[in-house]
This record gives C-alpha cells, structure tokens and sequence, in this order.
C-alpha cells in the first residue's frame, strides 16, 4: 500500500476533490503546504503541475477551468502566497467558473505570533468566493468528521447551482513531511441529488407568445462558453423577421442569422436612426458586455421589456430597465421556447443586416485607407488564424479590437471579462492549452504580456501555444478612452512609452520569435508564425502610438456616408 501524509484530513479532502470532479491541480512550492502537496502528488486521478508564483499558479488553474468546464484545484502555503490568488479568484467568481482554493495555514495558536509566513488567513477571500471554510488542526475524531462535513459543503458550492470558487484554508501543524501508509479509513463523500430545472408549460406558452406578438425582438449574447444546443435553439429564433441575434466576440455562437461584430455596426448608424433600431423587448444572456457603444445605445433608448436569462448570483441589470429576471440555464429557456415561437410581420431582422452590409462596406473601406497600425494588423491577423484555433484575447487592445472582426473559423474565443484585468492573461491561455490538443492562440498588448511574463518562466508552454503580442509603447488604449486622452498627463501617467524586451524574453525561455513592424513584413510572417514547430513562439507586432489612436477614434466616430 502506498504510503501517504499523516494528516488525514489532507488524504480526506484530496478524496473529496476526487468525487467532486477534481481532474487537475496546480501546485506551489511550500513548507507549510507540503501534507497537501503529498497528497495531491499521490493521488493518481489528479493530474498536477507546479508553478512557483502563486498568482501565476491561480490563472493557470483559472484558464483550465475555463477550458475544462470542470472544477480546478490550486494549492499554496501559508502567508501572502494565498493573497497573490486574489486577481484570479475575483475572475472566477464573476465568471462562475468553480475554482478550489486551498491554503495551507499555521495552527491557530501561532496567529498574530511572529511566527513565520504567518498571517489572519480565514475569510481572507471572503468577498470574491462563494463559500469559505477553516478546517480543524485537530485529528479527534470529532475534529475529522467536523472537517469532513465542511469540505463536502465547500465542494458543493463550487460545483453546484450556480458555479464560482470556494477557498478551504487547512491549519497544518508538525510534522509537516512525515508519511506512513494510507490505510485509515475517510469519511464517505455525501453526494447531493438536485432536480432538473425546467419551464412550466405555461411559462413557455406565456414567453414565447410574447415573442411571437413582439415586432422588435433583440437577443444579445455576451461572453459565454461553447454550446452547440444554445446556437441551435437561438438559430431557431434568428430565423423569425423579428429577431435579431447581437453575439459579442467570445459569445461563442456562429450563424449565418447572427451580427457578430456589433461595434461595427453600431458605428454605422446615425443618431437619429437609433430609434428605429432599439427593441421593444430585450433578451440577454452571458457576462459583462464588452461593448460599451451598446450599453450607450441600449440604456439610452431602453426597451419596455427586458429579460435577463441566466443562473445569476445577483440580480444584473447593466441596461438600467430590467423587467425580468429568468432564473434558468439560457440552453434549457431557449430550448424550451425556441420551437414555440411564431413569425410576426416585422422588417426588424431585415433592417438590422441590410445596416451589417453597410457597416461591412465603411469598415472595409476605412481599413483599406489606413496606414500601417493596430487596425490594419488586426485586419490581416483574423483572416490567417487556422481554421479550429482556440482564441485567448487579453483586456485593452486586443478584445476591443477583435469586437470589429468576425472568425469563424475560431473553435473558442475567451478573455478574463469577469473583472477585466490585464493581468494573468498569458497565464490563463497557457493554462486552458494544457487541458486539450488543440492549437491555442493569444493576443495580446505589450503591457499585459510584460505584466504577466512569469506565466514563460514556468516552461508548460507546448507547441500548440502561440502568442501574438501588439507591441505599440504601452498604454495606447488610453488615447482612445475619453478622459485620459484629454489630460496633460497622458504620456507621463498613462502609457508606459517605452517598447518591452519581447526578443529578449523569449530568447531566455527558449520559444521562437518573429517580429513585424509593417504591412509587407506581416504578410510575409504570419504564415511562418502559424506553421507547426516544435517550440511555443512569439510573434511582436510592432505599430505606432498616435497613429493607432487617431484611426480608431477616426473609425469609431464615422457616420454612414
């Protein structure tokens, strides 16, 4: 028999991660951690990796959540190695992705002791979690099965309902590294039953008759995961005249019947056409918008009715006139309504993709008339991504950006939208490409990539990870934004001004480089850049500052000519 940590209750909650669906755990080095590090290593159905950072760690067990959909564990010591978990933590929980944080920690005698690594760790996390727990020291048997109950309760929150991270802080005391054989008995897992939601027949009857008798009818779809039910369903009502179907870059939805580049669009049409355009009932599903032009667009001309779909913590309504709240899985509600809903005589659908084909004409025009920057590298990368790519955009440039082109030849698009960080997003990417075979791209700015290089330093990266970062000096985002760009301080408070050591990096942790500094010299490496290697790598675009800036806002203030 394999011999194990002595302390049971590390064995016992390495158990429970098992039968609540724990496939993989990320781990940190430590002292005070080193039972749960025993255990975990031991434990043959969890796949594990170490990274030394901890907030590294965290968006890489972040990014195979993610990918996954399945519950990922990370593991540190105790100290300020659980407060560097916070940034990625904060993302799970506005993402409702089921995170396990577990911290090891003194005994609760030597808090506020000087003893070493040591800090007031309960409910540290309290805020950005779903549940919080602190086990016992103790091995009483009193002591073991009180910590059995509440491990099953973390556990259960995080997988159940509606999904978010949960953080089990283990006091550990000596001796820390001492084994023996695995025989003790644990505690049984208690497994929860929950019945199915669904729609009551009058429910759908009710909904989808209101739908059928609405003349503007619009769906928009913000981040969410892939779901091929959900498209089928919402194709279904993209099909109605009186349907139209806004999906964001990382909704995860591809129809014929679908917008997928809302922000062009929007540009293109003129504010006193904005009337005719808005709904009359609004339909949305998924996380925080990207968009900010259509939540301008929808909270100022607000429909009369506006149901929220989707398994919320909080009651959301990011367009100021919700009505309705439907507290069920989007996939099951339109699923459920989809084959109920009749064709109105409408021109809703008609008008909003004749204005598509205009939006697509002016944005065409517009990108062919600029000079080498942000917008014209963007237009030639997303036509050249491979065909089934998984898609990681970081916050800032790239997402606002990738909102004016279409890929539907990406399998997956994401980004860390739950609190819209810069930080972690190399991490993320990197953690959701060791969870599949698939090819993973991201793209991403020069001052997110540089904030998170320890994610190259941890030497996961496969073949199958590409980066592209836009090197344009840092901070470019800020010319756009109204406010900062306005400011005498711009470039001494906002942009970083100067070009990160991309070469450098990569030269140190051994990935190929390629570089791009115009049109000609992108066109000529893109395909390089893509070919299968044997290394990750690293293509820098290189593009200029005020340029980038004056197109963009050149681009987003064009009316229709």
């Amino acid at each position: 028999m394999m011999e194990n940590t002595v302390h049971t209750v590390c064995r016992q909650l390495v158990a429970s991660c098992v039968k609540y669906g724990v496939r993989r755990v990320v781990l940190s080095p430590g002292s005070r951690n080193a039972p749960l590090l025993i255990a975990f290593a031991r434990e043959k159905s969890i796949e594990h990796c170490v990274v030394v950072d901890e907030r590294t760690a965290a968006f890489i067990a972040l990014g195979m959540c993610e990918r996954s959909n399945e519950p990922v564990a990370v593991v540190c010591t105790s100290g300020t190695a659980l407060l560097n978990y916070a940034p990625a933590v904060a993302e799970a929980y506005y993402r409702h992705l089921p995170l396990i944080v577990i911290s090891a920690d003194r005994p609760e005698e030597w808090i506020d002791q000087d003893d070493s690594q040591t800090i007031r760790q309960q409910g540290v996390l309290s805020s950005i979690v779903k549940h919080s727990c602190h086990l016992s020291s103790r091995n009483s048997e009193h002591k073991l099965w009180y910590a059995s109950r509440l491990i099953n309760e973390a556990l259960q929150q995080a997988v159940t309902s509606v999904s978010g991270p949960v953080h089990i802080n283990v006091p550990l005391g000596e001796p820390l590294c001492a084994v023996s054989e695995d025989n003790e008995m644990l505690y049984p897992i208690i497994e929860v039953v929950r019945p199915e939601a669904r729609l009551s027949q009058e429910t759908i009857d009710s909904l989808s008759s209101e739908i059928s008798h609405t003349s503007k009818v619009m769906i928009l779809v913000t981040i969410s995961q892939p779901s091929h039910e959900l498209q089928q369903a919402l194709s279904q009502l993209a099909a109605l005249p009186q349907v139209v179907v806004l999906t964001e870059s990382i909704a995860n939805l591809h129809d014929t019947h679908f917008i997928p580049t809302i922000d062009r669009l929007l540009t293109a049409i003129d504010n006193s056409e904005k009337p005719e355009f808005a709904p009359e009932l609004l339909i949305t599903l998924g996380g925080a918008p990207v968009s900010r032009m259509v939540k301008e667009f929808l909270r100022q001309y607000s429909p009369a009715r506006h149901w929220r779909v989707g398994c919320d913590r909080n009651l959301i309504d990011t367009m100021q006139c919700l009505t309705h709240r439907i507290d069920i899985e989007p996939t099951t509600f339109f699923a459920s309504i989809s084959g109920q809903c009749r064709a109105a005589s409408s021109q809703y659908a008609a008008l909003w993709h004749d204005r598509e084909v205009v939006a697509t004409a002016l944005h065409n025009r517009i990108v062919d008339a600029s000079p080498w920057c942000d917008l014209r590298a963007f237009s030639m990368l997303f036509p050249c991504i491979p065909e089934g790519t998984v898609l990681h955009l970081s916050n800032g440039t790239s997402i606002r950006y990738a909102q004016l082109f279409d890929a539907p030849q990406v399998a997956a698009s994401y980004c860390n939208r739950g609190v819209s960080g810069i930080e972690g997003s190399t991490s993320t990417a990197l953690g959701a490409s060791l969870v599949d075979n698939e090819q993973h791209l991201l793209i991403t700015g020069d001052m997110s990539f540089g904030y998170d290089i320890s994610a190259l330093a941890t030497h996961l990266a496969t073949s199958r990870f590409k980066v592209i970062v836009i090197d344009n000096g840092g901070g470019g985002i800020f010319r756009f934004i109204k406010g900062p760009s306005d400011l005498p301080e711009l470039e001494e408070l906002f942009e970083v001004r100067r070009r990160q050591p991309i070469e450098g990096y990569a030269t140190l942790h051994g990935w190929q480089y390629f570089h791009a500094a115009s049109q000609a010299e992108l066109c000529e490496v893109l395909p390089l850049f893509f070919a299968e290697s044997e290394r990750p790598a690293i293509l820098a675009i290189e593009t200029p500052n005020e340029i980038n800036a004056a197109v963009l806002r050149k681009y987003m203030r064009r009316a229709r000519e």
